[in-house]
């Protein structure tokens, strides 16, 4: 099975302030199965810690798994720095950026980049994103060409009840190709809520608020 992909974004193009010291925990299905969680924290310094745990089974073996782990650093809504390390069937990548004027310097082991001074990377929980043509993969460092469309609000169910939100679709590609499509749900504190991907394979993954 391919990577899933789980980089992911957010609501309104504005200039709302960062959200400080705040968590978001999510379960992540794929189709209907409960497959893991993601938890995003998102300290008082501008530290975002990013921890996810995906094993999908079938017939009782594990066909998939991945571990991924990423620590983002943030000034002025760019990224000041990134530390990730993800594990797919025992396939390791670990990526490392740092932000050297005037360009954001980014590695994966095999490749590095030079990229904008401001870039930022699938920053769900800051609006800002959504006003960005290009956003960078902590999982791979892949800078991906974006595009974010608005899609009519929904009423959907979080933790329980429902509610009024904001409905976003991101398309993400690479020199052409398609990389991600992605679905983004967000409340009107324009909080992240939820959000659903089509993997290259055709499966569909829901995270949902625990």
């Amino acid at each position: 099975m391919k990577a899933i992909q789980t980089a992911v974004l957010v609501t309104l193009i504005s200039s709302t302030p960062l959200a400080l010291a705040k968590d978001w925990d999510f379960d992540v299905y794929l189709d209907n199965a409960k497959i893991g969680r993601h938890q995003f924290n998102l300290s008082d310094a501008n530290v975002l810690t990013s921890t996810a745990k995906f094993n999908v089974k079938v017939l009782f073996i594990n066909a998939y798994q991945y571990d991924h782990k990423a620590v983002e650093t943030w000034q002025d809504g760019c990224l000041n720095s990134l530390e990730a390390r993800t594990t797919e069937n025992k396939i390791v990548t670990d990526v490392s950026g740092n932000l050297v004027e005037p360009n954001f310097l980014v590695g994966n082991g095999k490749a590095s980049y030079k990229l904008p001074a401001c870039s930022m990377t699938f920053a769900y929980w800051n609006p800002k994103i959504l006003s960005q043509d290009k956003l960078l993969n902590p999982q791979n460092a892949e800078w991906l060409s974006t595009k974010v469309s608005k899609l009519n609000n929904q009423t959907i169910a979080v933790k329980g009840r429902n509610i009024e939100t904001s409905h976003y679709k991101l398309d993400g590609a690479l020199d052409g190709k398609n990389k991600l499509k992605i679905e983004l749900w967000y409340n009107a504190n324009n909080d992240w809520v939820a959000l659903k991907s089509i993997t290259p394979e055709g499966y569909t993954i829901n995270y949902k608020l625990r």
